[in-house]
């Protein structure tokens, strides 16, 4: 829509082609299109406005000599004016015409829809020049509202719940099906797969329900309710999620799912007592997507073709270790996607199935019913399988199936929660599994995080202190030549960082990249593993692997321009963090800064 404005302003003689070649520069360095032409003085505030509301259908309205009515404020509840800077400009019959500073804020146009609908109005946004609707924001800012009329519909339906409960729960969650609380739950859902978020987490804070989504790994605070909702939000999430509405005792777990548009997306339910309340999380899987490509994740081309020619392998094992929510999984699908042919028979065990591969014999596993990893894995091996993956070695069961199966001429995969690569093999030993065994079928570890990447809208050249700076080029000199390509200087580098632009919400960052380590299980590597896996000998090897860590490619990725080094040292902290909850059972092979 941008350039359809500019075109609008072309033509309407209001910009001239030079000018608009300078909005255009502003715009390439992170501005907003409204900050480059008229907070640059191209544009008059007025006539952008009216070129806007042409290009988006929305009518214009010039507030320059408008009086409010008494009472106008009054009709928007005080906490969605400062909330969204709503501004209420009247009624027109039933129908409620209002202005918002961003007019493309979809929370905002959801909780005004959510409470008109209450109110039975029609609404009609209208688009008013910023400064304008600012000074009504500001005139209006001492006036409040009690309580919204939608709010004390819920309470009221939350006072019919408890009533209904008590006789019968059927009866309630019929209730709850119709009450105003079901369209807060939808927004809160719908909302957080158009922001990209990974989960949702809605609970008690003091006097209010707080609602929190996690993007690109960082969770952020969208949402904040009156605490006497929270009941009903988690009861109506219970009642989509089949779970039972008078246990508050103990936790539950289960599944929603939804579609909108063409996304079909899986909430696996997580519902935990908390002090007087409950606390609920969501996880947020978008089923309707293919796994991505080891590319398309961040791998750099030095990686793939290692991960490549290991795949290759008729048996063995393929491990790829982090934390939660570190990518593992995914990167297992990716690599599973390269090996999907005709000819290969291959079959996973997965908690949850995150993506739907054609070809690939995908298996959920339910251990409330008995159907573990270990179940799965052992029913498996008699499906005639060439490659198995399982979501997790969790326990010495299931690590000693996976190496009986990497023995008898199948290629396993499968992830671990450990720090680094080097600590794959203590975790195995640690669930019983002997050395020489593990010895004979180990192919590759790989140790995995997710950096934020950069945004690009607002993304420029940082400026670092002279110290930062000195360490940050030993760091990059000790890293192999091979990983720096044309225009990456290690002894003259240049860093980036983001401002924070509407395109990323402020936060400086658009989406996530792969970091990671690898380690090869040589010959030489098989012979540490059997005796006892010596962590410095283990880090000889890695050298002459050319093997970097993950903060290397971290490092290196912000080199490239993808991170910043912000995430380097934040990443470096998790990292330092891990290992001192592991006992130090495997040092990194590079300490962050002091």
């Amino acid at each position: 829509m941008d350039e359809q404005i500019l075109q609008l302003l072309i033509q309407q003689g209001s910009l001239a082609e030079k000018d608009a070649a300078a909005v255009r520069d502003l715009m390439a360095r992170g501005k907003s299109l409204e900050q480059a032409a008229v907070g640059g003085r191209y544009v008059d505030e007025k006539v952008f406005t009216r070129a806007r509301a042409d290009a988006s259908g929305l009518p214009f309205v010039d507030l320059e000599s408008w009086e409010m009515p008494e009472g106008t404020m009054e009709l928007l509840p005080e906490e969605v004016v400062k909330t969204y800077h709503a501004l209420p400009l009247g009624m027109d019959g039933d129908t409620f015409v209002y202005a918002l500073l961003d007019s493309r804020d979809i929370r905002a146009e959801e909780a005004i829809d959510f409470y008109a609908a209450g109110k039975g109005w029609k609404l009609r946004q209208v688009l008013v020049p910023p400064s304008q609707l600012k000074k009504f924001l500001n005139i209006g800012s001492g006036i409040g509202t009690e309580i919204q009329t939608t709010l004390a519909e819920v309470s009221a339906e939350r006072k019919r719940e408890r009533e209904a409960a008590e006789e019968e729960v059927e009866n309630l969650q019929e209730l709850i099906k119709g009450a105003p609380v079901a369209r807060i739950v939808q927004s809160i859902m719908r909302n957080a797969v158009e922001e990209r978020g990974s989960d949702i987490h809605i609970e008690p804070v003091g006097d209010h329900s707080r609602v929190r989504y996690r993007i690109d790994g960082v969770l952020r605070n969208v949402l904040e309710l009156p605490i006497n909702v929270h009941p009903a939000l988690v009861a109506r999430i219970k009642v989509l999620a089949n779970l039972k509405l008078d246990e508050t005792r103990v936790p539950q777990d289960g599944r929603i799912r939804q579609t909108y548009g063409d996304k079909k997306i899986d909430f696996r339910i997580s519902v935990l007592p908390v002090v007087d309340n409950e606390k609920v999380v969501m996880r947020i899987l978008d089923t309707s997507k293919g796994a991505p490509t080891l590319e398309q994740l961040g791998y750099r081309t030095e990686f793939i073709q290692v991960i490549k020619e290991e795949i290759k392998r008729s048996h063995g094992l393929f491990l790829v270790t982090g934390p939660t929510g570190s990518g593992k999984s995914t990167t297992l699908q990716s690599c599973l996607s390269l090996l999907n042919d005709e000819g290969v028979n291959i079959s996973t065990l997965e908690d949850p199935v995150e993506y739907y591969i054609p070809g690939v014999n995908q298996s959920q596993v339910r251990p409330e019913i008995g159907y573990t990893f270990a179940t799965g894995l052992r029913s498996l091996l008699r499906q005639d399988p060439n490659v198995i993956m399982v979501g997790e070695i969790r326990d010495r069961e299931t690590a000693e199936l996976a190496i009986h199966a990497a023995l008898t001429g199948h290629l396993i995969f499968s992830t671990l929660h450990t720090n680094n690569a080097f600590g794959l093999v203590p975790r195995l030993t640690d669930q019983g599994v002997q050395p020489f065994l593990l010895a004979a079928t180990m192919n590759i570890g790989i140790a995995q995080r997710l950096a934020r990447r950069i945004c690009e809208a607002c993304k420029d050249v940082q400026e670092l202190d002279a110290v930062t700076m000195e360490h940050l080029k030993r760091e990059l000199s000790a890293i192999p030549k091979k990983y720096f390509h044309q225009g990456m200087d290690p002894s003259n580098p240049v860093f980036y960082h983001s401002k924070g632009c509407p395109k990323c919400k402020g936060t400086g960052y658009s989406g996530r990249v792969a970091v990671a380590e690898i380690f090869l299980f040589t010959e030489r590597a098989r012979r540490l593993v059997e005796k006892g896996f010596p962590i410095e000998q283990a880090k000889e090897e890695a050298k002459k692997q050319d093997m970097i860590s993950v903060r290397q490619d971290t490092l290196l990725k912000a080199l490239e321009g993808m991170t910043t080094i912000e995430e380097v040292y934040r990443l470096s902290q998790e990292t330092s963090e891990e290992e001192e909850s592991e006992g130090g059972n495997a040092a990194s092979a590079v300490t962050s800064p002091a």
